[in-house]
């Protein structure tokens, strides 16, 4: 019986050639982010706040970049608009940092909307693309449904939950992407053996 294989298209041919070549870094990356999955979960208050730190300095700098911008640049188009996003940055990291239990908890909502948004878009990439990575698609399609549960736990739970359920998601968030990523490798691998066999 033989198998059928639908044709490629010049996206998914581009994609299976990129994992052809770049295999080792997909599969050191999964594992990266396994370790550090691992790591948050172990300690998942640490890791919300080190999150939450992390962000607000992130908005912190990020703010004053954008008023030292602003104030150097000359005729700057859009002058308030611009004024109002670096303030907002400026004031957001000032918030995180200063009152880390309260932008832990607020961060804790964005990151239920990432894994929706994360989650729906693995599971249509996945979906999409499945003929480029036959052996891997899966992995792909469980990660983003994954996701989606973690919102959901992190919806059910609210607001109790808040100190460490951010650390625990993170975790479980890249343990998750990084197994997904180690499977893509070893599809790019199988790919690389299989024309080494054919060129002998």
């Amino acid at each position: 019986m033989s198998s059928f294989n639908p044709p490629l298209s010049d996206m998914q041919r581009s994609i299976r050639e990129a994992l052809r070549v770049h295999w080792q870094l997909f599969l050191f990356q999964g594992v990266a982010m396994v370790i550090l999955g691992v790591i948050a979960i172990i300690w998942p208050v640490i890791t919300t706040f080190a999150v939450d730190i992390y962000i607000g300095f992130l908005f912190l700098i990020s703010g004053i970049v954008g008023l030292i911008a602003l104030f150097a640049a000359e005729d700057v188009p859009a002058f308030l608009w611009t004024l109002l996003t670096a303030a907002l940055s400026l004031i957001a990291g000032v918030l995180l940092l200063w009152k880390p239990a309260a932008g832990a908890a607020s961060l804790t909502i964005v990151l239920t909307a990432f894994f929706i948004v994360e989650g729906i878009f693995q599971i249509a990439a996945s979906i999409s693309y499945r003929n480029a990575i036959p052996d891997s698609w899966g992995w792909m399609l469980a990660s983003g449904i994954a996701d989606l549960l973690l919102a959901a736990i992190i919806i059910s739970g609210w607001p109790g939950t808040a100190a460490w359920t951010l650390g625990i998601l993170v975790g479980v968030s890249l343990i998750t992407s990084g197994l997904a990523a180690i499977m893509i490798a070893v599809a790019g691998r199988s790919v690389v053996k299989t024309l080494a066999e054919a060129s002998r």
